[in-house]
């Protein structure tokens, strides 16, 4: 349970409920605000507001199938992912690391991980994810990863204030996916 050798040694462990405000406060520091500029996953020129909300993750917790991926370094939780089963088919998301941590290797371990959990222990051969279209080096990071553009277009979904608050008038999402 260690990362790759261009990361720093890695725990894993799935989250439970008293994890939550941790995990909103990871999740807040990678894509929203200030803080999150300091990495280069920041969402906040799209969006502001919340990125994810407690009773979401709640919920998340508690679903069969589902699971989100804690990484801790020591006593500090460096990334998270949400790795469950939709639709028949593995799905990751949520997926956030320190911003100031990023570009370290870190998150493809973690990405490592979450995709072992949805083979090995989720039984699914397909990976799914959706990105906003608009997040081209994002999305390019993904690609390097294995992923691929599906074409498929999803709405983002405006007036919903658990994914924030939208900037910009043409936002929606990109399915990626990645056969395992």
């Amino acid at each position: 349970m260690s990362g790759s050798c261009d990361a720093p040694a890695l725990h894993y462990r799935s989250a439970v409920a008293a994890d939550i405000p941790a995990i909103v406060a990871l999740v807040e520091s990678a894509y929203r605000g200030d803080v999150s500029r300091q990495g280069w996953t920041t969402e906040a020129d799209l969006l502001d507001g919340q990125r994810v909300a407690p009773e979401v993750l709640q919920a998340d917790i508690e679903r069969p199938s589902s699971r989100i991926l804690l990484a801790w370094q020591g006593e500090v939780l460096m990334a998270c992912a949400h790795v469950a089963v939709q639709d028949g088919q593995g799905y990751f998301g949520m997926f956030a690391v320190r911003p100031d941590a990023q570009g370290g290797g870190v998150g493809k371990a973690v990405m490592n991980e979450a995709e072992r959990i949805v083979r090995d222990e989720f039984h699914a051969s397909r990976v799914r994810m959706t990105v906003i279209d608009l997040r081209e080096e994002l999305i390019a990071f993904y690609e390097r990863r294995g992923y691929r553009r599906t074409g498929r277009k999803l709405p983002f979904p405006y007036g919903d204030a658990r994914y924030g608050t939208p900037l910009r008038d043409d936002l929606r999402f990109e399915m990626l996916e990645k056969s395992l």
